[in-house]
C-alpha cells in the first residue's frame, strides 16, 4: 500500500481537525434535537467532492453521511461509473439532522436557508481542505449552499458550473429515486443520476490531464 503524500496527509489532519471542532457546532438550533454533529468522510486528496443535503435518521445515529437508503443508492451509482465510496469525499450542506416527529419515526425536514448558511464555514472548509478537480452537488439544497437561493437543479443539469474556478455537475438527491413510485420513472431517474456521475468522472480525468 503506497504511502499518503505530504499534502493528502495534511488534508487528511485538517480534515480530522475541523471534523472535531464541528462537533461541538453551536450556530444554529438544529444540534439541540441531533444525536450529533455527522461530518464529512472521505481521502484528503479525493479528486471528487459531493455534497449532500443533511444527514437523515441512520446518518444521525451512525455520524457518518449516506449510510442509510439513500447512500446505498449513491454507491450503486457512483459503482456504475467505476468508483467506490473510499476514493470520493461525501459531505452535506447541513451537518445536523432536521426531523419531526410522526408516531415513533423521526421525519426529515428540510433545512431553512438559515440553517444552511449556518453551515457554509464548514463546507467551505472542506473543500478548502481536500481541493478537489470536481464537485457535485446533490439536490437543491446542496446547490443553493454553494451557489445561492437562485439554484435550481433542473435549470443546472447538462451544464458545467463554475465555482471559484472548479467544475462543478449537479444532479439529483438520491433519495429522489427512492420517492418514485413508478418503476419505469425510477429507473428514469436512476439513469439520470448514473450520467451525471459519470459526466462528473469525465471532467475530473479532463482536468487531471
Amino acid at each position: 500500500m503506497a504511502k499518503p503524500t505530504t499534502a493528502a496527509a495534511a488534508a487528511t489532519a485538517e480534515l480530522e481537525r475541523l471534523a472535531a471542532e464541528a462537533a461541538g457546532c453551536r450556530a444554529c438550533d438544529l444540534w439541540r434535537n441531533a444525536t450529533q454533529t455527522v461530518f464529512g468522510r472521505g481521502p484528503g486528496d479525493a479528486r471528487i467532492f459531493l455534497v449532500g443535503e443533511q444527514p437523515g435518521d441512520q446518518e444521525d445515529r451512525a455520524g457518518e453521511p449516506f449510510v442509510g437508503p439513500a447512500g446505498r443508492i449513491l454507491d450503486k451509482a457512483l459503482a456504475e461509473v467505476g468508483l467506490k465510496r473510499d476514493e470520493v469525499y461525501v459531505t452535506n450542506a447541513v451537518k445536523h439532522f432536521k426531523w419531526t416527529a410522526k408516531g415513533k419515526r423521526r421525519i426529515h425536514q428540510r433545512p431553512s436557508a438559515t440553517e444552511v448558511a449556518a453551515c457554509d464555514p464548514w463546507l467551505n472548509a472542506e473543500l478548502a481542505a481536500v481541493d478537489p478537480a470536481v464537485v457535485v452537488v446533490l439536490g437543491a439544497t446542496a446547490g443553493q449552499a454553494l451557489f445561492g437561493s437562485r439554484f435550481r437543479v433542473g435549470a443546472a443539469r447538462g451544464k458545467v458550473l463554475d465555482l471559484a474556478g472548479r467544475p462543478v455537475v449537479a444532479t439529483i438527491h438520491p433519495s429522489a429515486v427512492l420517492r418514485v413510485q413508478e418503476p419505469a420513472d425510477r429507473d428514469d431517474q436512476y439513469a439520470g443520476l448514473v450520467a451525471d456521475l459519470r459526466r462528473a468522472v469525465e471532467i475530473c480525468a479532463e482536468v487531471s490531464r
